[in-house]
């Protein structure tokens, strides 16, 4: 990950070492491996519990970008609680009153396109797919909405926003 950059001094002597850590690593930081996260699920009147599925997230921060993606698979002991979903983020947005957007993917025997979003200071994303074909709202996803969820259903998420810090 990138780091703040080190001020200077006048007179300081510049080594081989200062100037690969300010610079080549730096620059390597832009192209390193992604960073695992396990996001916490949760629900807004009960949290889900996982049982036997799967929920892993990976993500690249780039100075205060930070792009994300997540993954769950629900198993045969999968338990849905109850309200509106919501995943933890590898690092809090930044309170700039913006909402950030991003991509949501629910496969539940058909395939849902929706959006995630993160609130402006948020810690966690949600997902909205789309309530009927036409018009096109979108209501925010629940245990039923948009199908009801059971073993073996994916969703994936994706979005880019700016970390608090």
């Amino acid at each position: 990950m990138t780091f703040a950059p080190r001020t200077w001094v006048v007179g300081e002597i510049v080594s081989a070492a200062l100037m690969n850590q300010e610079i080549r690593d730096q620059l390597n930081s832009f192209y390193g491996a992604w960073t695992a996260y396990t996001p916490a699920w949760t629900g807004s009147t009960t949290n889900p519990v996982l049982g036997n599925g799967t929920l892993i997230g990976r993500y690249m921060k780039i100075g205060r970008t930070v792009i994300c993606e997540m993954n769950l698979v629900t198993g045969s002991t999968t338990t849905y609680g109850a309200g509106q979903y919501g995943f933890t983020l590898p690092a809090q947005a930044a309170a700039s009153g913006v909402d950030a957007e991003g991509s949501a993917r629910l496969t539940a025997g058909a395939t849902y396109i929706g959006q995630a979003f993160i609130i402006s200071g948020g810690t966690s994303m949600s997902a909205a797919f789309p309530t009927a074909a036409t018009p096109a709202n979108a209501g925010n996803m629940t245990p039923t909405a948009p199908a009801t969820l059971a073993a073996g259903h994916i969703m994936r998420l994706s979005i880019v926003y700016e970390a608090a810090s």
